[in-house]
């Protein structure tokens, strides 16, 4: 596992003790329930962009923009947690992996598509050969 990726997922954990103690100068923020899917950095480690969903989804545009609002305070809440000898820069977006879920769900749940699924898979097997060994 690289650096820039260790470094990721301790930001990630990071965040998320920060996030649950919810000491937000953001209004929006106070009384909403984050979840942190990913920290990917940059192999400099000066940059971290930040996956984020609001519980439920609500709201995330709104989220996103004020956690934009209160990285400055973030990014050194998170230098001294992590340890890090230069702070990175923080950058929020909504996660669209859960846009993605909701869309394969909906796509499964199509009659069309469930009649496919449901119809048997054919044999794809090419057919053994019977007669005499050669050897």
């Amino acid at each position: 596992m690289g650096r820039h990726l260790r470094v990721g997922e301790a930001i990630r954990h990071a965040l998320v003790e920060i996030f649950r103690e919810g000491h937000f100068r953001v209004p929006e923020l106070r009384d909403v329930s984050i979840t942190i899917t990913e920290a990917r950095t940059t192999p400099d480690l000066r940059h971290v962009t930040v996956f984020v969903m609001p519980l439920g989804g609500h709201g995330r545009e709104g989220v996103v923009a004020a956690l934009n609002r209160e990285a400055p305070l973030l990014r050194g809440e998170v230098t001294r947690a992590v340890g890090l000898r230069y702070a990175p820069q923080l950058h929020f977006e909504a996660d669209p992996t859960f846009d993605a879920s909701d869309r394969i769900t909906q796509l499964l749940s199509d009659p069309r598509v469930a009649r496919d699924l449901d119809r048997p898979l054919p044999d794809t097997r090419k057919p053994r050969r019977r007669g005499p060994r050669r050897g």
